[in-house]
């Protein structure tokens, strides 16, 4: 049974950071291409970024580019998202997910990933 679980969501003050870190098992780590994707309250859910399955390619929203870095460690079947200079307009849930089909141009909007984690609360006040 696949489980991806994401930690490391919290409450931090705008200019701050935040690391999320999603574990992955059951599955082949280093077959799946992964994504952050988030969600604000009455909004869509928009892809933040995603690495292919080496950790070779990687894309960003234009909203987080220069701010955030998404990286992986096959060995220990984890993603990461490091969030730099956070933003309120950041808050949302943080979901991580794995595909085998890896977009170098992110994402379409809509697309349903092949497993999905519960997701992390991020919050930043102003």
């Amino acid at each position: 049974q696949v489980q991806v679980v994401e930690s490391g969501g919290g409450l931090v003050q705008a200019g701050g950071s935040l690391r999320l870190s999603c574990t992955a098992s059951g599955l082949t780590f280093d077959d799946y291409a992964m994504g952050w994707f988030r969600q604000a309250p009455g909004k869509e859910r928009e892809g933040v970024a995603c690495i292919k399955w080496s950790g070779g390619s990687t894309y960003y929203a234009d909203s987080v580019k220069g701010r955030f870095t998404i990286s992986r460690d096959n060995a220990k079947n984890t993603l990461y998202l490091q969030m730099n200079d956070l933003k309120p307009e950041d808050t949302a849930m943080y979901y991580c997910a794995a595909d085998r089909v890896y977009y170098s141009g992110g994402y379409p909007r809509g697309y349903d990933m092949d497993y999905w984690g519960k997701g992390t609360l991020v919050t930043i006040s102003t």
